[in-house]
């Protein structure tokens, strides 16, 4: 029979929390694959503007055509998971199976990677019970399965990233060492090289950071390291930037299609005079308009009407961010509908997960500020700022994925502060009598 201190030795061991999150990523890519064809797989996968831009770039057009069709340089997406996926094609192949199987593998290893900073940051904000149940939710949050094989995308690479931006930002103010900051600004142009939706978080995690600093150091020139953290992000990103100013002649700096994705969002088919709303504006039109017009002109036309639209209906405007607020909390603006609608109980674990995640989560973040947790600002501002960019734009749960890893911290901190609320505390022995003889 396994004592408690055996107990807590496996349940806590990070070892074992990793083996167990690509055990299980491995047997849902196992059994998914043996759903599809070969050729199936070898295609379909990478039929999006990442796979179309790496497809370009293995095929030596340089960062271009995200449709597939020869419309020549692109900013469409940040460069650093394109360019990773086409130094697979050129490896293993254009458009083959090696190449699925290849990016597959990574996707994975980036979504159980992320159990090791979440570890370690949850270690940092409640301790090694909260930290490791955190890491067994993700191990088995049934999105971080599904996701490395749904998408091959820089999603899982995301949620990695996320998780150890949130680690490196608690573990920075505690640092004075010049090299640390250097660090932590190469770390940010990397990940905003990969995901430009994480610039939100920087200047509230960085300046964070910086204060903690100069309350915990006061010797420090706090605001220095900030401005030298700040400085290494951007000469990371500089690059990507002359390179589009090159191409485009303006200032792109990370990516070119929020206009786009705006306009997704908000546009002429939400209409308050209709009593329904009609469908949403279908990409093949989008595509066609694009090619004909090239990208700079596209994304100046998309981002007019999408302005227009928003300043001509401020009352349906509110309604439909409110709608994308659900929508992005809950994978679906209707989620009582999608649930009844239901056909298999693994669909509904999804759903139920899903629903879970986000109230644990805000439970908490009233843990953190019910007792004054010294962390609690840069773990909460993760989920508060992230979505703003999703509540303008248009939104579905793959785009909550990269905050998901915190968002299971957050729901493991309010189990955590849970379970020590209804535990009785356990009264201190008194003393032995000392007998006398």
């Amino acid at each position: 029979m396994l004592t408690n201190n055996v107990l807590r030795k496996i349940t806590t061991s990070l070892l074992l929390i990793v083996v167990v999150a690509l055990g299980t990523r491995l047997i849902f890519a196992w059994y998914e694959v043996r759903q599809f064809s070969p050729p199936v797989l070898s295609i379909v996968p990478f039929q999006t503007e990442t796979g179309h831009i790496a497809y370009s770039l293995a095929g030596g057009k340089g960062f271009s055509s995200p449709f597939q069709r020869d419309t020549g340089p692109t900013a469409w997406l940040a460069p650093v998971y394109p360019c990773l996926l086409a130094g697979i094609f050129r490896v293993f192949g254009i458009y083959s199976l090696h190449s699925f199987f290849a990016a597959l593998a990574l996707n994975i290893l980036f979504s159980a990677g992320a159990c090791v900073p979440l570890f370690y940051a949850g270690k940092r904000i409640a301790g090694v019970g909260a930290a490791s149940a955190a890491a067994w939710l993700w191990a088995l949050f049934p999105n971080a399965l599904i996701i490395p094989f749904e998408w091959i995308w820089d999603t899982c690479l995301s949620a990695l990233l996320v998780a150890t931006l949130l680690w490196a930002t608690l573990e920075l103010g505690e640092s004075r060492r010049v090299r640390a900051w250097c660090l932590y600004g190469l770390l940010w142009g990397f990940a905003l090289l990969t995901n430009p939706a994480v610039a939100l978080l920087f200047p509230v995690l960085l300046g964070w950071a910086a204060h903690r600093t100069r309350i915990r150091r006061p010797a420090a020139n706090s605001m220095l390291r900030l401005l030298l953290a700040a400085a290494v992000a951007a000469l990371c990103c500089l690059p990507w930037t002359i390179r589009n100013y090159v191409q485009f002649h303006k200032l792109i700096p990370l990516r070119s299609n929020f206009p786009f994705e705006l306009y997704i969002g908000n546009n002429e088919n939400y209409d308050d005079q209709h009593k329904s709303r009609p469908g949403a504006i279908t990409q093949d039109r989008e595509i066609l308009r694009y090619v004909r017009m090239g990208e700079t002109a596209f994304m100046e036309e998309e981002k007019r009407k999408a302005v227009a639209f928003i300043v001509a209906h401020p009352r349906i405007e509110v309604w439909l961010t409110a709608e994308r607020f659900v929508d992005f909390w809950v994978g679906t603006a209707t989620p009582f509908a999608a649930f009844r609608q239901a056909d298999s109980l693994w669909l509904r674990l999804i759903l139920l997960s899903n629903d879970a995640a986000p109230l644990g989560a805000l439970f908490g973040i009233a843990v953190l500020l019910a007792t004054k947790n010294e962390y609690a600002l840069p773990t909460i501002a993760i989920p508060l700022i992230f979505p703003l960019l999703y509540y303008v734009t248009h939104t579905s749960l793959r785009y909550r994925h990269p905050i998901d890893p915190v968002v299971l911290l957050l729901t493991a901190i309010g189990m955590h502060g849970l379970w020590r609320w209804f535990t009785p505390k356990r009264p201190s022995a008194a003393p032995a009598e000392i007998s006398s003889s």
